[in-house]
């Protein structure tokens, strides 16, 4: 038995080399034919690669099915992650609705308590933005409503977030809204919650400059900044925006208002306040009773606390 094993492996070591000898060979000349260049050879690999290449196919379809399937779990867990993000602001989504009706509902009760008459000549009407060309400003959009509308000079205007400007210019059938980030525009409004009130320039920027401010120290990034009816031009507690720090180290504001999409604006019919000039019951009248000149300081009848 020793003996036949030994003559089997005399017989492979043979064969093995010569195997290997051949490949190596075989290797050799695929390399050179793969190597020389010349038109011959080049017409003898192309139909080498079309005969052999299209019967790999039948190898390289698992591979194929492989990378598709890894894709397609890579688009899952995508789609996977996505959907639970989804449902977390859903969920916030929920909790903000529920807070916001409490809140609404909270303060139409606060309102019925306090019996808070809201001004009713406060309307609006809503016109479609139009381009404005000849324009004497750079910030400045029409709307096709105007003096036939009721439309006066210096109302304001609004889209559905926040304050846009002003009324500027009035026509039978048009009127002209000058932004707020125009040079023209110069707007009062209170900045929250320190209640301190400014001017809001424009300076033809997307951020226009709060100036006149008692003490800049006292603002934050972020503070609420709305209308304030100093001088009866503009409704007062309007949003206009958030107040942001700049590069020059200005306060500025980031205007609620979506100056990309202005399709509609409203205007605010706005009324000049009431104003009062004379001092009416606040001070006892000349010539009343209250007080008996020819007695002194002596009370008449029926003032309280005299017996």
């Amino acid at each position: 038995m020793a003996e036949d094993h030994r003559q089997d492996q005399d017989f492979v070591r043979p064969v093995r080399r010569i195997l290997i000898g051949l490949l190596m060979v075989l290797l050799a000349v695929v390399f050179l034919v793969w190597r020389i260049d010349s038109p011959r050879v080049e017409q003898f690999r192309m139909s080498v690669i079309d005969r052999v290449v299209p019967s790999f196919d039948w190898a390289m379809r698992p591979v194929s099915r492989v990378v598709s399937m890894a894709e397609n779990l890579n688009a899952y867990a995508r789609i996977l992650e996505q959907n639970q993000e989804l449902r977390r602001e859903l969920q916030q989504m929920r909790a903000w609705r529920e807070a916001a009706l409490q809140l609404e509902q909270r303060n139409a009760q606060l309102l019925d308590l306090n019996q808070v008459r809201l001004d009713p000549q406060l309307t609006h009407v809503t016109g479609v933005v139009m381009a404005d060309s000849g324009s004497p400003f750079r910030k400045s959009v029409l709307l096709n409503v105007g003096a036939r509308d009721g439309v006066q000079d210096g109302w304001a205007v609004m889209d559905g977030l926040g304050l846009a400007g002003r009324i500027a210019g009035v026509g039978n059938r048009t009127a002209r809204v000058v932004l707020l980030t125009d040079t023209a525009s110069a707007v009062p409004v209170v900045i929250q919650p320190s209640g301190q009130r400014a001017m809001l320039v424009g300076d033809n920027s997307g951020f226009p400059i709060l100036e006149f401010i008692e003490s800049p120290e006292d603002l934050r990034p972020g503070d609420r900044v709305v209308s304030s009816d100093d001088g009866g031009v503009f409704p007062a507690g309007i949003l206009v925006g958030e107040v942001v720090a700049t590069s020059d180290r200005r306060l500025r504001v980031r205007i609620a208002a979506d100056y990309g999409r202005l399709e509609f604006l409203r205007v605010l019919r706005s009324r000049p306040m009431e104003r009062i000039t004379d001092t009416g019951a606040l001070i006892t009248p000349p010539g009343s009773e209250a007080f008996d000149a020819e007695e002194g300081d002596t009370p008449l009848e029926g003032i309280p606390g005299d017996g």
